[in-house]
């Protein structure tokens, strides 16, 4: 069906060679390729649009900066496969190169069969995949892992290797010289052992491209490595042409009787954001305005709704207990009846208080909870929750996957599960297999929602910030 879809049109529309990066698992190096590849491509002038398969925030952030350009996420167990199809081919249009950045390892997914796995999402876009391999204290063992990859799914064309970890010369011949005789995949790049990571870790993973404080020199460091490693032509030549759909008009975007305006925190703090969800409220007609918490002195009195992502808001935490006058402002607004939709981080921050390593930093105080960090997941991997009690943003009914990662603990809450809005049918949530935490127009919760994934989303937003907009004009009617 996909091809078919692809092939309309096909006389007059544009053409963008595309193609997927993919790695053996988790920590193969295909995220230093993946950047690596769009930072070089990026440098010859080309336009380069990225991809995640998710979820995943931290990489597409970097493959953001590297590309100059947002980063999308295709994920086939919060999407179906026609809006995959329809968000990759939509986003593609105007550039010169889509790349699609993997996860995990290539065949890696749900269950036994590999479902919604990188292996899967490749099959349904019809892309050639390069595979990355650690090759660190191996060599002609390298054949046989990329064999076992092909042999595994005959469907998936493996067009190319990149060989990550390559300590020597020698090391590298002897590993090139085995997956070309014993495949006849060409190797198409190499990625050296460095002395230091290239990408710094941390308590969650890779550093943010926000924290880093060197993203640039990063950049163009493996900008450098792509240019001297990598066989560009040919990979550029094994790359599949995708057929883009054509840019969407800006009258599409709904022009809403009452336009509203939306707060998005988004700073060093607050950081997870899909790019989906800000375009999502904004095709509604929504107009965002980005607020920086751990600057701004108070949110501005033009706001309809308030979002907040998820994030690292323990690393800010300083700096977000030093900016009182902001913690109340978000205060009062709740108190006030501002719908509030806050994720993960942003559920944290409208707690009172969170501890790290035996110091307190007062929060914005909607919710009586008390958080703390653990030093392993709390929560980690995809989720559904079931919506039983009335809330701003969801119908009751309603039943929303989403993902979750989180290491935050629950220190104490004065409250009681019963009275949380949502139930979880796979995940963690917040406490006894239920989440969001509600107050006034508030919906706090630990769970991540993709707005392509889930439509009422973005639409349970508009609907709260246009009654929170029609109420304050009736207060001011006299």
């Amino acid at each position: 069906m996909n091809q078919q879809i692809i092939q309309e049109n096909s006389s007059t529309a544009q053409v963008v060679p595309s193609l997927v990066v993919a790695g053996l698992s988790g920590g193969s190096g295909k995220s230093v390729a993946t950047v690596a590849l769009i930072a070089a491509l990026r440098g010859q002038g080309a336009v380069v649009v990225p991809f995640k398969k998710g979820p995943d925030y931290i990489d597409a952030g970097w493959m953001t900066t590297a590309a100059e350009h947002p980063c999308y996420n295709l994920d086939p167990y919060l999407m179906p496969a026609e809006t995959i199809a329809h968000s990759f081919r939509s986003h593609i249009a105007g550039a010169d190169y889509a790349i699609v950045e993997g996860n995990r390892g290539l065949f890696d997914g749900v269950n036994v069969d590999g479902g919604f796995s990188t292996a899967e999402l490749a099959l349904q876009l019809d892309l050639p995949v390069i595979l990355v391999v650690n090759c660190s204290k191996t060599t002609r063992t390298v054949a046989a892992m990329v064999l076992g990859c092909r042999g595994l799914e005959p469907r998936l064309r493996i067009a190319g290797v990149i060989l990550n970890q390559i300590a020597t010369l020698r090391h590298e011949t002897i590993v090139r010289q085995a997956v070309e005789k014993y495949t006849g995949i060409p190797v198409v790049g190499i990625v050296p052992r460095l002395k230091n990571d290239i990408f710094p870790m941390r308590h969650l993973g890779v550093t943010p491209h926000q924290e880093s404080g060197s993203a640039d020199t990063t950049i163009t460091e493996l900008a450098d490595i792509a240019k001297q490693h990598f066989d560009l032509q040919q990979i550029k030549h094994m790359m599949q042409p995708m057929t883009a759909l054509p840019v969407s008009h800006p009258k599409e975007t709904v022009r809403l009787d009452r336009p509203v305006t939306i707060g998005i925190l988004r700073d060093m703090a607050f950081q997870f954001y899909y790019e989906e969800n800000l375009e999502a409220l904004q095709k509604k007609g929504a107009e965002l305005v980005m607020i920086d918490a751990l600057q701004a002195e108070e949110l501005p009195d033009s706001l309809d709704a308030l979002y907040i992502g998820g994030g690292f808001p323990e690393t800010s935490a300083r700096q977000l207990a030093a900016n009182t006058s902001f913690r109340h402002s978000v205060y009062k607004a709740a108190v006030d009846g501002l719908p509030i939709y806050a994720e993960c981080g942003g559920l944290i921050f409208l707690g009172r208080s969170i501890i790290l390593e035996g110091e307190e930093f007062p929060l914005a105080g909607v919710f009586p909870v008390s958080f703390g960090i653990a030093k392993k997941p709390q929560a980690h991997g995809y989720s559904i929750f079931t919506v039983e009690q009335e809330n701003p943003f969801y119908p009751v009914g309603s039943q929303v996957k989403g993902h979750e990662f989180r290491y935050s603990t629950i220190n104490s809450w004065e409250g009681q599960p019963k009275d949380l809005a949502l139930k979880i049918e796979r995940g963690t949530g917040f406490q006894e297999q239920r989440d969001g935490l509600r107050k006034n127009n508030v919906l706090a919760l630990y769970t991540h929602v993709l707005a392509l994934g889930t439509p009422e989303w973005a639409e349970g937003i508009i609907n709260a910030a246009q009654s929170y907009t029609k109420s304050k004009e009736k207060i001011r009617t006299p």
